[in-house]
């Protein structure tokens, strides 16, 4: 069997070859494929996501309209050729050391689905905790837990962390689905179609180090969060 490991990077000098090189030491049972997808980078992470061109077990894809991640992720799905996919953000929020255990219940068989957790196992719902921008992390924390009550609520499954970016499933599961969203609200979009289609997560705790938005951390609550209400409401009014 392979893994098709789908790492989407912009603007990510700093940590990108830190974490590629932690998701090329980490040991697993399976073959390793790295999609990486390059966002049209300004910052000089392009000139590194060129070195490893050609390089064996390594597919580049270059954005030269960058929509977002989202849509950067799709792309990678679309080139995997892995029996199972995993989605690896290109900073260090998520520790590539922590794949083994992520597929662990997939390897032995069973489930189809994974998602690894940043809440469970903690005793506080607050994950997200910053020495500076302390309201911001509060923030985001609120509305997280918010969402995560109206997916219950809409589709009567209780995930601790459902929009989590350690997603890993078999790729069979994506039959007959369609992903559209060009970005972060895919996080939702993935998660939603995949409990329609009767693939129920087990959920594995991962530990998490969360980054501001002056550290690289893109997501913009304002902006973001909206668009994930929309995407939980809208699919479960209708399936595409």
């Amino acid at each position: 069997m392979k893994l098709s490991i789908i790492i989407p990077v912009y603007n990510e000098k700093r940590y990108f070859e830190v974490l590629l090189k932690k998701v090329l030491d980490v040991k697993i049972p399976l073959k390793k494929e790295i999609i990486i997808v390059e966002g049209n980078s300004d910052d000089g992470t392009k000139e590194l996501v060129k070195k490893y061109e050609g390089k064996l077990n390594f597919k580049i894809i270059y954005e030269y309209n960058r929509s977002g991640k989202g849509a950067a992720v799709r792309k990678g799905i679309r080139a995997a050729t892995g029996d199972i996919i995993l989605i690896q953000d290109s900073d260090l929020e998520y520790n590539p050391k922590e794949y083994n255990k992520l597929l662990k219940p997939i390897l032995k068989g069973k489930t189809k689905f994974v998602l690894g957790s940043r809440n469970l196992g903690l005793e506080t719902w607050a994950i997200r905790k910053y020495d500076h921008g302390k309201w911001y992390g509060y923030t985001i924390n609120v509305c997280s837990e918010m969402l995560y009550l109206l997916f219950y609520v809409l589709y009567g499954v209780k995930y601790t962390d459902p929009q989590t970016m350690f997603k890993i499933f078999h790729k069979d599961c994506l039959k007959d689905i369609t992903l559209v969203s060009n970005k972060f609200d895919l996080d939702w979009e993935i998660v939603c179609k995949l409990t329609r289609k009767g693939f129920i997560a087990t959920e594995i705790p991962v530990s998490y180090k969360g980054r501001t938005n002056e550290e690289g951390k893109k997501i913009n609550v304002w902006r973001d969060g909206p668009l994930a209400l929309w995407t939980i409401i809208k699919y479960r009014l209708v399936f595409v």
